[in-house]
């Protein structure tokens, strides 16, 4: 019994080391420990937790009584004795074991929630790493929309000013036209009067030619 509680205990203190450095025989215990923890594993550790526990209640109760029987007699019986370490040695054992018990389980629990843990982490920087990528994406994207807008602006002013001038040009081409228009008027204007002149002077020579052949016709008489 106690050589099998030796075992036990010295079982657990390797697993337990096992368990807190990261190697490859780490994870092959917690392969183990979460095969255990599957169907009807919980179910067989708790028997066997309350088996021992059951036995380590025993032990106690047992160095009570011895310890009783002392004090009553007095005296000190090599065997009570004998008994006495004996079951103060099983009972040791058999608390230290459930103590290991119990660390493992809490240790296999932490382990798990760390990876639990990492990879969430690790889900939330790559998620977080892909709206970065994108923020920068549509960063640089609002970039060259702005830059595009700027180019956009500027042409835009120069078919201001290009509009602009030719408004210019054009009020000025209408000016001209205009005095272009009132001068030919006034040359139209001047070439009437002219005909007219031209008419009464051709009347006028008319009406003394007619005089003239009157005049000389009589003359003749």
């Amino acid at each position: 019994m106690i050589q099998l509680l030796f075992m036990v205990v010295f079982s657990e203190m390797a697993m337990i080391i096992l368990m807190s450095f990261k190697t490859p025989l780490r994870k092959l215990v917690i392969l183990g420990l979460d095969r255990v923890k599957r169907g009807r594993g919980p179910v067989m550790v708790k028997t066997v937790a309350a088996t021992v526990s059951v036995l380590l209640a025993s032990s106690v109760y047992s160095m009570i009584k011895i310890q009783k029987r002392w004090i009553d007699d007095g005296a000190f019986n090599p065997t009570d004795q004998v008994l006495m370490a004996k079951h103060l040695l099983e009972a040791t054992l058999m608390g230290s074991s459930l103590f290991l018990v119990l660390m493992i389980d809490r240790l296999h629990h932490y382990i798990r929630e760390l990876r639990i843990r990492r990879k969430t982490m690790e889900a939330f920087k790559k998620q977080n790493q892909g709206f970065e990528d994108a923020k920068a994406g549509g960063v640089d994207e609002i970039k060259a929309k702005e830059d595009e807008v700027a180019t956009l602006r500027e042409k835009l002013k120069e078919l201001e000013s290009d509009i602009e001038a030719r408004k210019k040009d054009v009020h000025a081409a209408e000016a001209n036209a205009v005095a272009l228009r009132k001068q030919s008027e006034g040359f139209l204007l001047e070439y009437d009067r002219l005909l007219e002149e031209n008419q009464n002077l051709r009347n006028q020579l008319r009406v003394l030619d007619q005089s003239l052949s009157r005049s000389g016709s009589k003359k003749n008489t």
